[in-house]
């Protein structure tokens, strides 16, 4: 019965909108428990995961009498049709692939909510199903679960790879009382290959799958305070997010889908102009990029990164925006990097600027700032 019920789970997927489908058994994830709390004492964790490690281990912890976990996955777009026009004085920031479109969390649990309408409806008289959706603010390890129910490897770089679609893909999975009989796990195909190892501008990825996240370019970018000085060039124009591991991969070559309408990047949006972004009110902020996944952490760190940006792409016509940011801006953060900004714009021989931020120096309090206009005297000098 329940392997006829799976098999016409996996005949109606596609039409639901689900690109590829998976079943694995609710058995613990045991083998995970040294890594992921090694992980945590070696301080590599983001504070971004689910606090408490059983609890992404052992399905019984999170469900009455777990039998079978339903992984899904959808592709993503990786390039954009129609590129933004290029603005004169000013440049683009860009968001990364997993940010385009309407919020990936907002599509698959639509997805996961008419998978589950539609297995309670053909399961007829079946008493008790019961189900658990999760996207990855859920208390699972999405990539793991989409291994172990065989839609694809772990790769060095942690994510997961499908033959299809490559790691551009987005995840999902639903615990359920229904006792499917599990797919064939996918071991690692990546071989000798280290081309996202070698290739991370950080050195985030550890060779085994995992990373140490606080340093990871794409968990900086998320941040809420000033971006340590390490991570600031290294961002280049990316404001939110980073693909350089996915970019490198060789799974990754031509893989290109646009399966899902709201999915699809408005370039306007996803590759934003920079100086705006400083001066953006919050109803601008929120109606512009309020349906991106990347807007979850809201205005401030996308318009720090922005600063960051304008920087990196030595857009010396921002200095007037970034010295109106420093008198009026009451957030530390973003005066702060504003003045790094303009120490690695303006000219040495630019006296105007050494003036201001001498002053700027003398009645500061605030001591990120302060070290912030040291800094930048000291490029100016």
């Amino acid at each position: 019965m329940y392997q006829e019920l799976k098999e016409k789970i996996i005949a109606a997927s596609q039409s639901i909108g689900i690109d590829k489908i998976g079943f694995t058994d609710a058995a613990p994830f045991n083998h995970l428990k040294e890594s992921l709390e090694a992980q945590k004492a070696a301080g590599h964790t983001t504070g971004f995961e689910h606090p408490d490690i059983d609890d992404r281990l052992y399905p019984e912890r999170i469900f009455d009498q777990p039998q079978s976990i339903i992984s899904i996955a959808l592709a993503y777009p990786t390039k954009i049709k129609t590129k933004a026009p290029s603005v004169k004085g000013d440049r683009r920031g860009s968001f990364a692939r997993a940010s385009w479109g309407i919020d990936y969390h907002d599509v698959l649990k639509e997805r996961l909510q008419k998978l589950i309408d539609y297995i309670q409806e053909i399961a007829g008289d079946e008493p008790e199903l019961h189900f658990k959706p999760m996207v990855d603010t859920g208390e699972l390890i999405d990539v793991v679960v989409a291994q172990r129910a065989g839609l694809g490897f772990i790769g060095k770089n942690g994510l997961l790879i499908t033959k299809e679609f490559g790691s551009y893909v987005y995840l999902g999975e639903i615990i359920t009382n229904i006792p499917f009989e599990p797919d064939t796990p996918i071991a690692n195909q990546c071989g000798s290959c280290t081309k996202c190892i070698d290739l991370c501008p950080t050195e985030a990825l550890l060779g085994d799958g995992r990373m140490n996240g606080q340093k990871c370019l794409s968990y900086q970018t998320q941040t809420k305070g000033f971006m340590p000085l390490e991570y600031r060039s290294k961002i280049r124009t990316v404001i939110y997010g980073c693909d350089i591991c996915q970019q490198v991969c060789p799974f990754n070559k031509g893989k290109d889908f646009h399966f899902h309408e709201e999915m699809e990047p408005d370039p306007e949006i996803v590759t934003p102009l920079l100086t705006p972004m400083l001066t953006i009110s919050n109803r601008e902020f929120k109606e512009t990029f309020g349906s991106l996944a990347g807007s979850w952490r809201g205005k401030k760190p996308l318009q720090r990164n922005a600063i960051i940006a304008l920087a990196n792409a030595k857009v010396k016509t921002a200095i007037p925006n970034l010295l109106a940011v420093i008198e009026t801006d009451p957030r530390p953060v973003i005066r702060g990097t504003a003045v790094w900004a303009l120490g690695e714009l303006a000219s040495p021989d630019n006296l105007a600027i050494v003036d201001f931020l001498s002053e700027l120096q003398e009645k500061e309090s605030d001591q990120e700032i302060l070290k912030e206009i040291d800094y930048a005297l000291n490029q100016l000098k």
